[in-house]
């Protein structure tokens, strides 16, 4: 195996590479970065045993072959040369592979060629085109609601469902909050088939790292969701998941007459306030109060290491509640996803789900659940005997 090519033709599909396979868990063959050179191309290749990510690219191939090197060590020697053109060149007498730029000159342990597994062809019927830039932000506005535990069954995965005149739902759920935003595609909807797909959000999140802008092929096998670059250069196939997804919209049809109260708000005037409670936050207090008055809201947080801070702002509030608890690092949160300046809080209890949206995002919404409202006493006074 021998090729030249251009450090900066390479150095993305790499650090992707990299990116996926464990760096330092796992057996030694998952930690690879396969190099394969034929017909003037480069391809690099990476799994973790469930992702799987292929890119190919221009190189002067003068011996075609194939080599696994550690990946980690690999990603890092090219990330730091500089631009210009590399030379690959495995070492025929050794398991050596031999990376040269000008006078500089590194050798690295080649893998055991046997660990090589091949990787999973996109099927040649594309399910569908979808927009790189539409698939970022449905990530975006959906995967801070996903459970972060891998052992939880569908709370860790995104739902991705077709529904009526091309219409897409894509929501999720962590147990504490749910978020669900709508857009009509056709071309995404027929692509999900009848079913849809679940995704877990680990491969999610490798799927945002990887996505541009531009507009990307999608397809649906039994048991993978393959996505491949507009160029066709680079293609990452992630499992399906077979959870069992909870039936949500029960629970959303079940609360909307419940939601007896009102809440309308500036986006960035809640923020910003909400950014100097949470100064006063503590281990034991990580909520903020929210106390409700006919034309203004008010906020608090009192903890005994920091003292407690407390604001009024200006607000539209129509309903029987006085307050509620939320975590304010949630709320921030869930705030930082909407695009509208007024946000809206429907709001059925003080421990029942608060549903939140925005003007601006009249497909988008965000469920959450507030905390019990707890009264501490921080000095007391003991009687005279």
């Amino acid at each position: 195996m021998k090729c030249q090519v251009l450090k900066e033709d390479i150095v993305e599909g790499v650090q992707l590479a990299a990116n996926i396979i464990p760096a330092k868990t796992g057996t030694a063959y998952l930690r690879t970065i396969w190099l394969e050179t034929r017909e003037n191309t480069l391809t690099i290749m990476a799994t973790d045993s469930n992702i799987e990510f292929t890119g190919t690219y221009p190189a002067q191939t003068l011996e075609a072959g194939r080599v696994g090197i550690h990946g980690k060590k690999f990603s890092d020697l090219i990330r730091k040369l500089p631009p210009g053109e590399l030379t690959f060149e495995a070492d025929p007498d050794g398991p050596t592979i031999l990376i040269h730029q000008g006078k500089k000159k590194y050798k690295l342990p080649l893998n055991n060629p046997s660990w090589f597994q091949e990787f999973q062809a996109m099927p040649e019927e594309i399910g569908g085109t979808w927009s790189g830039e539409l698939l970022q932000r449905v990530i975006d506005k959906i995967a801070f609601c996903i459970n972060d535990e891998e052992d939880t069954g569908a709370m860790n995965c995104i739902k991705f469902t077709p529904l009526v005149e091309g219409v897409v739902e894509v929501c999720g759920m962590n147990g504490h909050q749910f978020g669900m935003i709508r857009f009509t595609t056709p071309d995404i909807h027929v692509s999900l088939g009848t079913e849809g797909v679940l995704i877990a959000k680990k491969d999610l999140n490798e799927i945002a790292k990887w996505l541009r802008p531009e507009d990307i092929a999608v397809s649906l096998g039994a048991k993978r969701m393959f996505l491949r670059s507009a160029k066709g250069h680079e293609l990452m196939s992630v499992p399906r998941r077979t959870h069992e997804f909870p039936d949500y919209r029960n629970f959303i049809d079940s609360y909307e007459s419940l939601f007896q109260s009102t809440l309308e708000v500036d986006k960035y005037e809640l923020t910003d306030a909400l950014e100097r409670i949470s100064l006063f936050n503590t281990q034991s207090s990580k909520s903020t109060y929210l106390h409700f008055n006919p034309t203004e809201l008010g906020l608090s947080c009192h903890g005994q290491e920091f003292g407690e801070g407390s604001e009024i702002i200006a607000a539209q509030f129509q309903g029987n509640l006085d307050m509620i608890a939320i975590p304010t690092r949630i709320l921030l949160e869930i705030l930082s996803h909407f695009t509208s300046t007024k946000i809206t809080f429907r709001l059925a209890g003080p421990l029942d789900p608060c549903k939140i949206t925005g003007q601006d995002d009249p497909d988008y919404f965000v469920i959450t659940m507030p905390v019990e409202i707890t009264e501490d006493t921080y000095y007391t006074e003991e009687e005279d005997a």
